[in-house]
């Protein structure tokens, strides 16, 4: 991939959701605000798992630089995903943002017990989602610095 004229490069973002709408909605996100970043998308846990250690049909994907994680998630719930990614020593590395509808403080604080790089609320509104979304763009491709991909 060719750096864009800015300096950024685009980096791999792992979705983990479920509903098809809030999916729709990360897409059209991506999309609207030209955001180069390549989004790939699996919609449970244990897919997810799957992707991150590049087994099964997911032999080739390439490792993301950030996850964005949804909690309630069938086969594997979004807390036990995240606690397997910070217990790996492979993929430890990778941020991980929470992006969920939950707004329980017991979600919030387990979250970070299990070391998630951010708890972000998902809003119900199109516009603040698509505004959410390109924040969480905006910070961890400007203002972050990544580790390398493993």
């Amino acid at each position: 991939m060719t750096a864009p004229a800015d300096g950024r490069s685009p980096i791999e973002v792992l979705l983990v959701e479920d509903d098809p709408g809030d999916v729709l909605m990360t897409q059209e996100a991506f999309e609207e605000h030209k955001l180069r970043n390549r989004l790939t998308v699996v919609s449970d846990g244990a897919e997810a798992l799957a992707y991150l250690r590049r087994e099964g049909q997911y032999a080739d994907a390439v490792a993301p630089d950030l996850i964005l994680l949804d909690l309630n998630l069938p086969r594997r719930d979004g807390r036990e995903v995240l606690e397997e990614i910070k217990q790996d020593e492979q993929l430890c590395r990778i941020p991980v943002v929470v992006l969920t509808t939950s707004q329980t403080d017991e979600d919030i604080l387990r979250s970070y017990q299990l070391h998630a790089n951010a708890y972000v609320t998902k809003p119900v509104d199109f516009e603040r989602f698509i505004s959410v979304v390109r924040q969480i763009d905006e910070f961890f491709v400007s203002v972050v610095k990544l580790p390398p991909r493993g």
